[in-house]
């Protein structure tokens, strides 16, 4: 377990640290809104013992002053300094021993309040308008859900019994409960009975936030630190939160995902670039941006190349913590990640031994494409599909063929050949192979098209040029992502030129 202490003056010369230096501006992050006295320190990546790193904690601290808070071995290697003054926090930076000294930041949740839900309605159909369903095939029930948040009402009738304590980090006690409401609402999408995509994952409250929704960026690096060294797995943690220090926390959310715990998070409500808004920097975070109800990118949402996906985020119901049954509406992208966080523990259900890469994938994977209006610069076109989830390993989808002769007309009308693609959720691929086979006395004469579901077509062969008489047969590699693969692919045929005929005598199409 971490140590909470009071820091003690230890011999100095054995752990052979070095006498005080001027720290490199690099080696001293600052906060944008600080918490005052308060800093995260990051150890240099050296092998170190649990025991070698909480002593060489304690000697710092001897050494620059202040009050040695929480020493981290398992997330992190490094410790958190309160009553520090900045000046001596600048010289504990320039410490061989230390990679980064951060100062202490204000984290806050990534919701703005508003005035019913659609969310879970949306991310189980591929396009609009909705049906008023939720159709999901397992409740994952086998899953634990980290929260880290303002803490569960964990008596509210959505969670059924399924809502635990983690650990309060704002109290310092082992009550997570919510006082603001925010993180009973995140829980409620994840999990909840009615308002929930995973509607019997575990939910384990991690309260990181308190009743006006900040608290130091500290709590929250504690807060991945005490998962790291309980979580259950397979587990997901939910984080609607931002951090303000630029790269705090950076290297507890590595060791976090290599443990193997997905991690899940808002991309933040400043319609900028995510890249700039901590965790959702982070590479090794699942970041989630936030769409309306027409599929709008949210105008609140940030963008970019840091965010991984889309979901519903802009007044979305789920459970209130202002008694057992009731409820509240609320917007933000702090609304969208829990939708996805409910996505990966219905993956993970049906594949427990997922690792995090492996989950990005499959969300995004099977994401319905091109349907975010105006997702900004940079971001991927993808929003939150989860009907494919649940079963275990979504099937491998090898396509189809079609081996129907269709008669090409001389000179005349296009003809099509077709291939009904079903169970095989998600987009296309960069290099689709579509086997052709076709007889023809004039190869030139023809014109050959792959049309996708959508209507839209792709050049396979323009007529023209030299041409023979043995027909084409060969195999065009294209780029389908654009595409579902469900749906009605056809091979359209056109001969241009008069004096030729032939036949389609075949063909496939594989992912």
């Amino acid at each position: 377990m971490k140590a909470r202490l009071t820091a003690v003056i230890a011999a100095l010369a054995a752990l052979g640290l070095a006498p005080p230096a001027t720290a490199a501006e690099a080696d001293y992050v600052p906060a944008r809104r600080p918490f005052a006295g308060s800093f995260l320190v990051s150890l240099k990546d050296v092998p170190r013992t649990q025991a070698q790193i909480q002593s060489e904690s304690e000697a710092l601290v001897g050494r620059y002053g202040g009050r040695l808070k929480t020493v981290f071995t398992v997330a992190m290697r490094g410790f958190l300094v309160r009553d520090l003054p900045d000046r001596q926090a600048r010289r504990l930076a320039a410490d061989p021993a230390v990679a980064k000294v951060y100062q202490d930041g204000t984290a806050q949740i990534a919701d703005t309040q508003t005035g019913a839900t659609y969310g879970i309605d949306r991310v189980d159909q591929r396009n609009l308008p909705l049906d008023t369903k939720y159709t999901y095939n397992t409740t994952a029930s086998n899953v634990t859900t980290y929260v880290l948040d303002t803490g569960i009402r964990k008596s509210h009738t959505e969670f059924e019994g399924r809502a635990s304590d983690g650990y309060d980090f704002v109290d310092e006690d082992p009550e997570a409960q919510d006082c603001n409401g925010h993180g009973t609402h995140v829980s409620g999408t994840i999990g909840g009975k009615t308002w929930g995509i995973a509607k019997k994952t575990k939910l384990v409250a991690v309260r990181i936030l308190g009743c006006g929704g900040s608290a130091p960026d500290s709590d929250g690096v504690e807060g991945i630190e005490w998962i790291a060294r309980n979580a259950v797995k397979p587990a997901v943690v939910n984080g609607s939160f931002t951090f303000d220090t630029p790269g705090i926390g950076d290297d507890a959310i590595a060791r976090l995902n290599a443990a193997g715990v997905t991690f899940v998070v808002a991309a933040g409500n400043s319609s900028a670039d995510a890249c700039n808004t901590g965790p959702a920097r982070n590479t090794n975070v699942i970041a989630v941006g936030a769409t309306d109800n027409q599929d709008n990118r949210a105008s609140f949402s940030n963008y970019g190349s840091c965010v991984d996906i889309f979901a519903p985020g802009n007044n979305i119901t789920s459970a209130g913590h202002s008694s057992d049954t009731g409820s509240a509406t609320m917007s933000g992208t702090s609304m969208a990640s829990p939708h996805v966080a409910g996505g990966a523990a219905l993956y993970l259900s049906g594949n427990p031994s997922a690792s995090p890469a492996d989950v990005l994938k499959a969300l995004t994977d099977n994401a319905t494409s091109g349907v975010v209006k105006n997702p900004g610069t940079g971001s991927p076109n993808k929003l939150l599909y989860t009907t494919a989830f649940g079963g275990g390993t979504p099937p491998v989808c090898s396509g189809g063929s079609n081996t129907d002769d269709v008669a090409i007309p001389d000179a005349g009308a296009a003809v099509s050949s077709s291939i009904t693609v079903a169970n095989c959720d998600g987009v296309g691929t960069a290099s689709t192979s579509v086997k052709v086979d076709i007889n023809h006395s004039y190869t030139g004469d023809l014109a050959i098209d792959l049309v996708g579901p959508s209507g839209n077509a792709i050049v396979l062969r323009k007529a023209g040029g030299v041409g023979s008489s043995a027909g084409v047969h060969e195999t065009f590699t294209v780029n389908t992502s654009a595409e579902n693969k469900n749906g009605t692919w056809k091979l359209r045929v056109t001969d241009v030129y008069a004096y030729d005929t032939g036949s389609i005598d075949g063909w496939s199409i594989t992912f």
